[in-house]
Formats: C-alpha cells, structure tokens, sequence
C-alpha cells in the first residue's frame, strides 16, 4: 500500500502545483522537489510493498515511506490553509495585508525547512531500500522462503487429494458435467469463479472424478497455477498427464515443440485439462497457445479463477458457473460432518442436552460464516478438538478470531483470512485504497455505490484522463466486484449497481489490512446506550499514530462528537459519523468545535442530527472539503460556506435550514449538489457558473433562474420543484434545451394545492432521454406517446392524481422494468380497479403497488407483465385479495406482501388464494392488524 499513497500524494502535489499554485507562493520550489523524489521512490515499492513479510527491517521502512508522504501532504496543505485564510476575503483581508507580512515570512521559512527535511527523509529511505537490496531479493530466491512461497505451497492443489467433507454440490456437478460431456464445440472453456474460500476447487475435484466425465474423456490433467506462473512448467506438467511421452523426452524439447504437441494431442483424443487456480488474463494468454480452442476437438478444459474477467476472457462462447453460498441446512451438514459426526453424542440417536446446546452454538456460529465452505470448514476443524459445551462457547464468544486467524494466532495461515488476504494482494495499487474504504462502513451495512464513488472522489482515489470521474469510480467498483472481494447489493432496472456489500469475513480482512497500513480506524459507540460517549476513548486508542480517516458509529444520545478532546493537531483528512437512524447531540456547541479542530478535512459526514444547529462560520476555514454532508436539523448555513472552492459534492438535502446563501456559485468545483425540499433565496441562488454540475437535486424558479442550466451542459440528474404555475415555460424550457436533453434521471415534485399538471408534463416531454422519471404530486396526464422516451425504463409515482385511463399509457412504455405505484397515485373518487391488461407492460420486472388506498381489485389479465420477476404490494388496505390472473404470470420468481391479517392468511399453505401463488418459489408475507 505504501506504493499506493506515495502514488496518490504525487498526483495530489501535482494538482496543487497546477491548480493551488497561488497557495504555494514562495514553497513551490521545494514542492516539485520533493514531488521528484516521491516519484523516484515509486520504482522502489511495488518490491518493497511485496517483501515486507520476509524482512522486518523492509517493512519498518515501508512504514515511514507512508508516513513521510502523508506529513509531506499534511505539511504542504496546512500552508495552503494559511495562505488561504490570509488571502481570501476580499478588501477586510487586504486591509491586514501589510500586518501580516512579518508572520507569513516566517512560515515561508518554516514550511520551506519542514519540506526540506522531510524531502530528505524520503531520499534517505530511498537509499535504505537500495541498501537493503530489494530486487536481490525478488530476483535471487536461493536461500530463500517467503511468506508468499509458502502461501503457494499451502495453496497447491492435487487431483488426487479428494476432499471427503463435501455437502450441497451435487446439483452444480450435474451441470457442470453436462456442459463438459454434450456434443457440440460450444463451451470448449468451463469456467467456476467466485470469492476465495466460496469451494471452486473443491467443487472442480467432484467434476473431475465424476464417473460420467471419467467415462466421456481418455486422459486427464489438473495444474494448479501460482500467481507467478511459468508457462512452459505447466505446459510440461499437462502434456505428461495427457501423451505417452516421458518427461526427460519433453525437457529436450524446446517451448514451442510442447505447445504444439500439446496441441495436437488434445486434437486426436479426448481430453480433459483442469486449470485451478489462474489469477490474470495475461497468464491464460501465455499458456493459451498449447490449446486448440479454435479447432474442431472434443477436448475440454475446466477452469477456476476469482476473476470473472479471466472467465469472460479464456473462451467468449465459454460457460461460466458461480457457486452459490451454502444454505443453513447445508452449511450445518458440513460443520457436523467435520466436527461432531462419530461422536457418541451423535451415534446414539439420543438428543442430550448437551448435543442440543453444541447444535444451538453451532448454528449461531455458522452465522458468521455466511454460507463460505472455507469459514465453515476452519470453524469445524476447531470444534472437531473440542469436546466439552463450555470449550464450544469459548469458541463462540471469540468467534471471529477462531475462523478469521485460527486458534490463538500461533500458526501462520491457520485461519481464512490470509487465503482471502490473497486477492487484496493481487489488487492493483490504484484500487486498494478504494477497498480499504469500505472498512469505514458498519458492519452488515448496505454502501450506497453514488456515495462511496462520491467519498473515492473526494479522498483523491479517482483520476480521470478519457472519461468522468464518476464513470471511472464506477468501474474501478466493477473491478472489484469481478475481483470477488465485494459483493452487490441492490442493481437497479438497468443492473447499474445500486449499493454494494462486504462479506463479514471479508470485511475482517479489510479491517485487517487498514490496521497494518494505518488507512482508517473506526470507534463503535453504537451499543453503550447508557454509557456516556467519552473522546479519551478515542484518544487512548489512537494515540501512538496519526489517524487520517475516522468512522464513529453512535447511538442515539450523544454527549460528545468524539474526537474532540485532546486533539490539539489533528491529522484527520476524513471524517464520517454513522448512526441508526437519527439521533440527539446533547451540546450544539459541539458543531462548533468539531468544525473549529479539523481544518484539513477533506470529507466530514455528519447525518441524522435531530438537535437543532446552525452550522457555526468557521465551516468556512475548511477550505480543503471536497465532501459535505449535513442531514437534519441544521436550520443556517452561513455566507462562509462559499469558501469551500474545492467542494465536490454538498448535501443538504434532508436540512431543515429555509434560506440558503447566494454563495453556491463559488463553488466552481461541484459536481452534485443536493439541497433541501423546502428553500428560499434572496437574491436568487446563481447556478451558470456550475459547469461541472452532474447533480441538481430540487430547484424552483421561485429560488434560482431556470434559465442558468443553460450552461449546465454536464448535468445528469436533476430535481425540480414546482410551487406555481411557471410563466414563459415553453420558453425557458426551449432555452435550457441542450441541458435537458443530457438529463438521465428526473424528479419533479409539485405542489399538491397545483390546480394543473400542465406544467409538470411539459417540464417531462422536455427530458426525451431519461431513463428514470419520479413524479411527486398532481400530475393529471401523462405524455401519450411512448416513443417519445425510449430509454425509460423505471417510473416511481405517488400524489399524481392520474386520471383511471393513464394505465394504459404505462403499460405500452416499449423498455419500461420497473414500476412504483404509491398513494393517491390515481384520482381517488374515479379509480376502484386497477386493470393490468392482456400484452402490457412486456418487459416490466419489478412492480410495487404501496399505500395505494384508492384501489379497491387488482385485475391482471392472461399475457400480462410476462417477464415480471418481484411484485410487491404493501399497506393498500382496501384489497381484499390477490388478483386471481397472478397465476398466469409464471416468471414471478418473489412476493413480498405486507397486508392485514386477513388477507395475508388467504396467502397462506391451504389458504383460499394459495391457488394463485403457489407456482411462486420465493414468497415472504408480512401480516399486521
């Protein structure tokens, strides 16, 4: 990681060089000097960072490498503060120019020796590393075992070892099997990838001694590949498994004589070649040539990799298969296989108290495991040693250690953690600090994917040269997402993913890994509900470093904004609160001192405040924020927040402040600007200096000129507020046309006292490309022509009023796949049935009908909603039933109900309406009265 922050604190230097210059008077020699010597550091890590494991002395150095290019940052931006403060102000400032220039020029003398020094200690490490002969040491391993050697050792696999505690595969061997046997060249790769530890291996063994597969091909190959592969070891290694030649033939062979036989042999005879194991794309392109993948062979090969980028990539007409997670049936099998089974307690079929408490322990510990054989196996070996109840619960109560690292820590990649450790490993430099990131969130937590690309933009962990930096912070989530170290979450009508997710053993990884790299560090005050929250807390814990990123989960009272006591120069550069839900500060006054103490933050998250609190004016000192979010009861928001020039995105949207200064402007820099439902300002807000601008989240015409999104080219989503009928609409919307064109999602909200919803149709017939639309209040009619928006493809509706006959515009959108109908979104008197006629909504997915109290029947119709995969009807309480043409629609593969009891117990196992639903695999009902 060291290569990662030095990499990220030279880019950081360059921008403040080209950018921040005028904040550098006097310095900016010494910073592109030091910028220099950063640079020639870089060539060093990617070694270092590799060999810290074998050498302590390397990874004591490592460690001050971090540690000097993050003082180098924090020095140099602790500066520009003070530039900053002395400068910006206008003619108040220029009055105490003359007073301050004593001061200044003893800070230039100062900062300049701090950059001095500190440029001097990185060329000293620099020098430590070519004295510690680092790439001797990648290049020579004689005398030599790493910790990374090892590892590969430990990770080898052998076809012969079969593993005989096996559960929930039989069904995934059957299809494997039957993709590797059929006639036909379609699938010549087969492809199993997924997370490390989810029994790709284990899985591919089963497959390989299958007695159909053993029976349908004539010889057979497994190779385990290391991440550093060498081709021609490999090659040597299948074609003695596959051919009669005997290996001191194959060693006089030159590379390309093996892979040319190699290549015959599976064209004449057919052959079956597991690859276990492979890490890249480029390895499968070195080893590609000894494969006929583009011949007519009845060869196959079977593949396991974490990567679905190297799936995709060993064969495009391949087939891939992920493994699924163990149930909790199946993961209880294989833990009682391993640690109980054999057992007097089990054989005499007698359920003791004893087994019956071990069985609770165990399945309460299986929890944690989360369905991963690999944690499911760890757990079962340790309990397999245990035999007494109290031994169980020790295990219990240290579950985590157990499985994450092994009993007591005492043996070396004991645990799960390292194998998972692997594919951090194997991150590219650029994406470990955005892993590491998602070790701020709480455990178990769905991670909004807009915010945290929002917080990777704002920490400087996304660069852009051909393409936003949005767009390249939502690939460098693909990436890990494909990488298997995070899991989706939620995927929206396009499968755009929506939120994303740690595996819990995963996350303990991340954490891990933060805390050997210094990256962040979290405080959970979340369950003391009775115990005063106390910052020496903090204090004590962080004391021996310099923590830059803190997350502070809290609970609902909170006496202090930990961390403010005892920090008397904070290092901190990001700080996010969480709590469930919204919670009560205790002190106001509090606001003041967080913003007073923590002048270089480049992101503070400060959610869900219920106490009422006006943001204090030194928020304007914070000049280096890129991320702010304030939620809740901040009821001012000072002239000074126009200081905050390097914002990126300001969310105010939940605030309940109603003035908002016609300071925004300043703000060159934003790209999403979220702010509050209900706001005035006076003189109207200005926005055509935004051009970066991607989010406009609720303005009006009563508070900004409509006509400034004319320069507002970049805008993607944007929020409009209309409180009265708008004069000259066509002609404004004419005159921000090229704007409204770009626009992707839309949100109007409308007053419910409107008398009309002309406006609200014109503002959407103006926004021809949108793929999503929300409409929040009266509405009337829809636009008619559903050629007129081809990409819609998801539309939320509540307060709409909607006349009974604009279902039918609905349903004849040609791509719309989402639908959400909420209250009064039809005219309440007029509507009684709600019809979902015969061939509409064709490619609709995903339908919820919430709160809608104005329908009295559903009616779906034969052929209606044919590729509908989740409905969900919640609180509309005067349905009596389901509709009976649900049982037509056989591609429902969900229903989620939350309805009273007596229409949830007609859903029920020999209920009257079961009929309808019992064709559905997954059906979740929620009943109240």
């Amino acid at each position: 990681m060291a290569e990662a922050v030095v990499s990220f604190v030279v880019e950081r230097l360059g921008d403040f060089i080209i950018q921040e210059g005028k904040f550098l008077y006097g310095v900016s020699d010494q910073v592109e000097l030091a910028q220099t010597e950063l640079q020639l550091m870089k060539g060093f890590l990617k070694d270092a960072d590799a060999r810290q494991g074998d050498n302590e002395t390397v990874r004591i150095c490592v460690a001050k490498i971090r540690e000097a290019a993050y003082d180098l940052e924090d020095v140099i931006e602790i500066y520009a503060l003070k530039v900053a403060c002395k400068r910006e102000g206008g003619i108040k400032s220029v009055l105490k120019r003359f007073g301050c220039m004593l001061k200044e020029g003893v800070d230039l003398h100062k900062i300049g020796a701090e950059i001095g020094v500190i440029t001097t200690n990185i060329s000293n490490l620099r020098s430590s590393l070519q004295t510690y002969n680092i790439r001797v040491l990648r290049e020579s391993t004689e005398g030599v075992t790493s910790v990374y050697e090892r590892q590969q050792q430990l990770r080898r696999t052998y076809s012969h070892i079969i593993d005989r505690d096996v559960v929930g595969l039989e069904e995934s061997v059957r299809e494997l099997a039957v993709h590797l046997v059929k006639s036909g060249d379609s699938h010549r790769v087969v492809s199993i990838w997924g997370m490390g530890g989810l029994g790709k291996t284990t899985l591919a063994k089963q497959v390989y001694h299958d007695s159909e597969v053993r029976q349908h091909f004539d010889s057979f190959a497994w190779v385990c590949i290391s991440q550093r592969c060498q081709v021609r070891d490999v090659w040597e290694e299948i074609l003695i498994k596959v051919s009669a030649l005997q290996r001191e033939e194959i060693a006089k062979m030159k590379d390309g004589e093996i892979a040319k036989k190699l290549y015959l042999v599976q064209q004449e005879s057919k052959c079956l070649v597991v690859i276990d194991d492979i890490w890249s794309v480029g390895t499968w392109d070195t080893l590609k040539a000894a494969f006929p993948l583009c011949e007519e062979t009845k060869s196959r090969i079977l593949l396991t990799t974490r990567k679905e980028e190297v799936a995709l990539h060993s064969d495009r007409n391949g087939f891939l298969f992920r493994p699924r997670p163990l149930n909790d049936d199946e993961s209880w099998q294989l833990l009682e296989k391993i640690a109980i089974s054999g057992r007097d307690e089990i054989n005499s079929g007698i359920s003791t108290g004893i087994s019956t408490r071990k069985k609770d322990l165990g399945k309460k510990m299986l929890q944690y495991c989360a369905g991963l054989p690999l944690a499911i196996t760890v757990l079962a070996g340790l309990l397999a040693r245990k035999d007494t109840v109290d031994e169980w619960d020790m295990v219990y109560k240290n579950v985590h250690t157990y499985i994450g690292r092994g009993k007591g820590h005492e043996q070396e990649c004991s645990g799960a953690l390292w194998v998972l450790a692997l594919s951090y490993d194997d991150l590219p430099y650029h994406l470990k600090p955005c892993f590491l990131y998602l070790g701020n969130f709480p455990e178990d937590s769905d991670i909004p994917v807009k915010k945290l690309t929002q917080l990777w933009m704002a920490e400087g962990f996304i660069s852009a040269s051909h393409e936003t930096m949005e767009d390249a912070a939502y690939g460098y989530l693909t990436e890990l997402v494909e990488r298997c170290v995070v899991q989706i979450g939620e995927q929206g009508s396009v499968r755009k993913i929506k939120s994303c997710h740690l595996h819990d053993l995963m996350r303990d990884m991340c954490l891990e890994k933060a805390k050997e790299e210094n990256f962040l560090q979290n405080v959970d005050f979340s369950h003391q509900n009775r115990t005063p929250v106390s910052s020496s807390m903090v204090t004590n814990a962080t004391a021996t470093v310099k923590v830059r990123r803190l997350a502070i989960y809290l609970n609902s009272n909170v006496d202090e904004l930990v961390p403010l006591r005892h920090h008397k120069d904070s290092h901190l550069r990001s700080l996010l609160y969480f709590a469930p839900g919204i919670w009560n500060l205790k002190d106001e006054k509090l606001v003041r001192s967080l913003v007073k103490k923590f002048k270089l933050l480049r992101v503070l998250k400060l959610e869900g405040m219920l106490t009422s609190v006006e943001l204090p004016n030194e928020i304007g000192n914070m000049v280096h924020l890129r991320f702010l979010s304030l939620w809740y009861s901040i009821t001012r928001l000072p002239s000074s927040l126009g200081n905050l020039r390097c914002l990126q995105t300001l969310n105010l949207k939940l605030c309940n402040c109603q003035v908002v200064p016609n300071v925004i402007w300043k703000m060159e820099q934003l790209r999403h600007l979220y702010l509050p439902l209900y706001w005035t300002s006076h003189p109207k807000l200005r926005l055509s200096t935004l051009r970066n601008l991607q989010t406009l989240d609720y303005v009006s015409s009563l508070c900004s000129d409509l006509t400034d999104l004319s320069e507002l080219r970049n805008l993607r989503k944007l929020g409009i507020r209309v409180t009265t009928s708008l004069e000259k609409l066509e002609e404004i919307l004419k005159s921000i046309s090229s704007t409204l064109d770009g626009i992707r999602s839309l949100y109007v909200f409308s007053w419910l006292g409107t008398n009309s919803g002309t406006e609200v149709t014109q503002i959407v017939l103006s926004c021809r490309h949108i793929y999503k639309l929300v409409l929040n209040g009266r509405t009337v009619e829809l636009p008619n022509d559903r050629h007129d928006f081809p990409n819609l493809t998801k539309i939320t509706l509540v307060h709409c009023d909607l006349k009974d006959n604009q279902m039918a515009v609905l349903e004849k959108l040609p791509n719309l796949k989402t639908l959400c109908l909420m209250e009064e979104t039809f005219e309440y008197k007029n509507t009684k049935t709600l019809v979902f006629s015969s061939g509409g909504f064709p490619h609709l997915e995903c339908l919820s009908l919430i709160c809608i109290r104005e329908a009295e029947d559903l009616k779906v119709e034969e052929g209606a909603m044919p590729s509908l995969c989740r409905l969900y009807i919640d609180r509309c309480r005067k349905l009596k039933t389901i509709p009976d043409g649900l049982r037509y629609v056989t591609s429902l593969k969900k229903l989620t109900v939350a309805m009273p009891r007596s229409f949830v117990s007609r859903l029920q196992v020999g209920g009257e309406d079961y009929y309808k639903i019992q064709h559905v695999p997954s059906v979740v009902l929620t009943s109240y009265d």
